[in-house]
């Protein structure tokens, strides 16, 4: 499970002892509210049906699917439909693609999400052994489902842009220089990554 709202808690205000800039961000912004998903390969399997579309298209895809297959489908359960049966669910022949790569790879063993590496790095790259998951998806799903303390997505834009925002800097920072501005944060960026979120586009900062 994620990060509880105990633990965020715990995290900023380490961070927050560190720097300044997160301390006044806390004070005007207060602290994030925990974003928990389930572990397993389910949540991913959402993440891929959730892959830009709306909110509200991706939870009408879900329930078709549930429909279809059951709401405790398994890997099997899904790579025994055909083409034509997960399109009317939704799936277009690109996500068809990634969702069977992952139930493919769950089903063999390759990818275990109740026993991933312990090492964020080794982890991340067995995540991105499936089709269509890059390393944002990966990050997010071991921050949210696994509650995984270090986690820092550098590469998001919300942390990019909200990072910035609570630091003050002139421009957004890129991707290399979020990810070097974090250092000093280990081992709590997941709790401060959350926290970039709960503070982008924030008027008070």
């Amino acid at each position: 499970m994620g990060l509880t709202a105990d633990q965020i808690h715990r995290s900023l205000d380490i961070v927050a002892a560190r720097e300044p800039a997160i301390a006044r961000a806390l004070e005007v912004a207060g602290y994030p509210e925990a974003r928990i998903r389930r572990t397993g390969y389910k949540t991913m399997l959402r993440t891929i049906v959730g892959q830009q579309v709306s909110v509200a298209a991706a939870s009408s895809m879900w329930n078709k699917l549930e429909a279809e297959l059951g709401e405790n489908f398994t890997p099997a359960d899904l790579l025994e439909r055909d083409f034509d049966t997960l399109r009317a669910c939704g799936l277009s022949r690109q996500k068809q693609g990634y969702a069977r790569s992952l139930c493919e790879l769950v089903q063999a063993g390759e990818v275990d999400f109740e026993s991933l590496p312990e090492e964020d790095e080794e982890a991340i790259a067995e995540l991105t052994r499936i089709k269509g998951i890059g390393r944002w998806s990966a990050e997010i799903y071991l921050l949210f489902a696994e509650g995984r303390p270090d986690i820092w997505p550098a590469g998001d834009l919300a942390v990019m842009a909200g990072i910035g925002q609570i630091l003050g800097l002139d421009e957004r920072p890129d991707e290399k220089a979020t990810r070097a501005l974090a250092e000093p944060w280990r081992p709590h960026r997941g709790a401060t990554a959350i926290f970039t979120w709960h503070c982008y586009d924030n008027p008070a900062l």
